[in-house]
């Protein structure tokens, strides 16, 4: 951590934002394994074909209630 400051100081430019000049040096904004990026795209494909299957759901729904009878004649009343 010393080092680090001590880089911070030396710098003849100084960054905007020190916390992200010590992120940067520390190695926490270290590049992201290319595996995450793969999951974050097969997640955002899955919320869309959920997207789409909730919306055939209820369009379903809306096409069988046209031949559904009413509640009260299923009962025999």
């Amino acid at each position: 951590l010393f080092a680090v400051l001590v880089a911070l100081y030396e710098e003849p430019e100084k960054p905007n934002s020190a916390l992200d000049f010590l992120k940067h040096h520390l190695g926490a904004s270290a590049p992201e394994n290319p595996e995450i990026e793969v999951l974050r795209l097969e997640v955002a494909e899955m919320k869309e074909k959920y997207e789409a299957v909730l919306e055939e759901n209820e369009k379903l729904k809306t096409k069988l209630a046209q031949y559904e009878p009413p509640q009260d004649e299923k009962h025999g009343e």
